[in-house]
């Protein structure tokens, strides 16, 4: 099975900049992730949205690289049944001419 996550978007501390750490702004996370369904060992997407939540906001990461590996280092741990994990975290306001983002693919 495949879970699919797409446009989460949320405010969060995250960034370098002075003023990324005086406020928050906006993300957008786009996650897959397979797994091996059997025997109803199921990934509840309602909770996977808030661990990917409440890991960025708690942890105010400064660089986008960190939040990845935070983000699959929690996942993995939660979701031990997890074969294939995508990322990406974008920062669509931090330019005024474009959005930046960042992804990693992980294969287990």
């Amino acid at each position: 099975m495949t879970i699919h996550i797409e446009a989460l978007t949320f405010d969060v501390i995250i960034g370098l900049l002075d003023f990324e750490r005086d406020r928050p702004q906006r993300v957008i996370i786009d996650l897959e992730a397979s797994y091996e369904y059997k025997d109803d060992l199921f990934i509840d997407y309602a909770e996977l949205v808030t661990l990917i939540k409440d890991e960025l906001k708690v942890k105010r990461y400064e660089l986008l690289e960190n939040a990845l590996l935070g983000l699959k280092d929690l996942l993995c741990t939660t979701y031990p049944q997890l074969r294939t994990l995508v990322l990406k975290i974008s920062k669509p306001d931090i330019l005024s001419e474009c959005s930046v983002s960042l992804s990693k693919t992980w294969n287990f």
